[in-house]
Order: C-alpha cells, then sequence, then structure tokens
C-alpha cells in the first residue's frame, strides 16, 4: 500500500504521518531524509544535493526522483511506504506514476488532510519552540509544564519568524498553491481522499483511518478505472 499524505503547515500532518507508519508497518520516504542521508554518506548524489541545497536552490526534478527511486529500491519498501513531502510539483507525480509501474506498483491512496486557514494560523501564531531538541509547544494548545522553558530539557523556549501570524498565512498560502495541483493529478486517477482535520489528534486519526479502509475494501460505492473501487471521505 503506497500512501501520500498531504497537509498544510499546522494540520498536524507530522504527527497523523508518525502514527501511520507504525500502523501500517510501512517506511516513511521523505525526502528531506533522504538528501540529508545521501549527504551524510558522501554519496555522489548527496554531493550534488548539497550544491543545490548551499546555493539556495530546489533540488532539480530528476534529482530527487533518482534518490527517491534509490530508495523504494531498497526491501523494506516492498509492502508499501508513506510519502511525506512528495511528490510536490505535477512533474514529480507523472514521474513517480511511472516509476511505480516499472516497479508493478502505484500510488494507491491520497490523503489530504483539510483545515481551515484561520484555524491554522490559529495554530501555528504564538508557537514556541525548543531550539535544542526541536519540540514544539503552544500557550493555550499545548503549553509547556514551566513557562517559557522546554519540558524535556529545560531550555528556553523561543518564536520562530514562521510562527508569526502573518508569516502563517504566507506559508500556507504557497503550500496550497503548490499542492493543489497535484492533487488534481490524482483526483484524476480517483485515489483522493480529503480528510476533517479539525477536533482531536484521536478523531482526524480515525478519519484517516477510515478513510483508508473503505478505500482498501470497496466500501465507498465508486469505482476507479481499473475497477478497484474509490471514493472520499
Amino acid at each position: 500500500m503506497n500512501l501520500t499524505l498531504f497537509g498544510p503547515p499546522g494540520s498536524g500532518k507530522g504527527t497523523q504521518a508518525g502514527f501511520l507508519v507504525r500502523h501500517f508497518g510501512i517506511p516513511q520516504v521523505s525526502t528531506g531524509d533522504l538528501f540529508r542521508s545521501e549527504i551524510e554518506a558522501g554519496t555522489p548524489l548527496g554531493e550534488q544535493v548539497r550544491t543545490y541545497l548551499d546555493n539556495g536552490d530546489l533540488v532539480p526534478d530528476d534529482t530527487t526522483l533518482e534518490v527517491v527511486g534509490r530508495r523504494l529500491a531498497e526491501p523494506d519498501t516492498a509492502g508499501g511506504v508513506l510519502f511525506d513531502g512528495f511528490p510536490r510539483t505535477v512533474a514529480q507525480a507523472t514521474e513517480l506514476d511511472r516509476m511505480l509501474a516499472r516497479m508493478g506498483r502505484r500510488m494507491d491512496h491520497v490523503i489530504f488532510v483539510q483545515v481551515p486557514t484561520e484555524m491554522l494560523v490559529s495554530r501555528m501564531a504564538g508557537r514556541l519552540t525548543c531550539p535544542r531538541c526541536g519540540r514544539t509547544y503552544h500557550p493555550e494548545l499545548a503549553p509547556p509544564r514551566r513557562a517559557n522553558r522546554c519540558d524535556v530539557d529545560g531550555t528556553g523556549l523561543v518564536m520562530r519568524e514562521d510562527d508569526r501570524p502573518e508569516t502563517a498565512r504566507r506559508r500556507i498560502g504557497v503550500y496550497l498553491e503548490q499542492t493543489l495541483p497535484v492533487l488534481a493529478h490524482y483526483r484524476q486517477q480517483h485515489v483522493v481522499s480529503d480528510v476533517d482535520g479539525t477536533g482531536p489528534i484521536e478523531d482526524v486519526r480515525s478519519r484517516i483511518l477510515r478513510a483508508i479502509d473503505r478505500r482498501r475494501n470497496g466500501r465507498d460505492g465508486s469505482r476507479r478505472p481499473d475497477g478497484v473501487a474509490e471514493g472520499g471521505s
């Protein structure tokens, strides 16, 4: 089962991704993690990636896809993967389709976690981060036990520029502008489920699992072109 999880900043996508990889026993494929691994290993491909990143450039699609292809060739991906932050463009999605087809696989399910913009801004604005361990807090939604101190290591918390309201709105807008065409690509394949991302984490998790279960068991009432049942939530 090959899944892709989309969700704007503040949607809780990262939390849900962590649960899904544990629940289904499949590895998470994140291009950011793959780039770091190649760089740390000192591979020729990693040196290419480092050059682009050091220059502040986006890693080209062909290089990104080569990194992803190498990961998909590893044995632990045989039972499926959860793609995180990939594909980012329609060109990447199209080439990923071809890559999976050559392996006798396909994108089985795309989950889009939907949260209203103002709720996302509320979640992100005022968020505090531990500069040492990276754990995040929120004065109202997830306050630290001690004011402005990390629960894990006691480090003073800081507010990143990314977590200011005006920056949060801009980040959300950019994400949606980039992501909606990719979702449209997969909607044509009838593999997208829109999931309500509001409410407690456990409720969102249950909605995602129900959407996946409906697709896997053909209980959603519509059909993919290849005869596999399809639908959304």
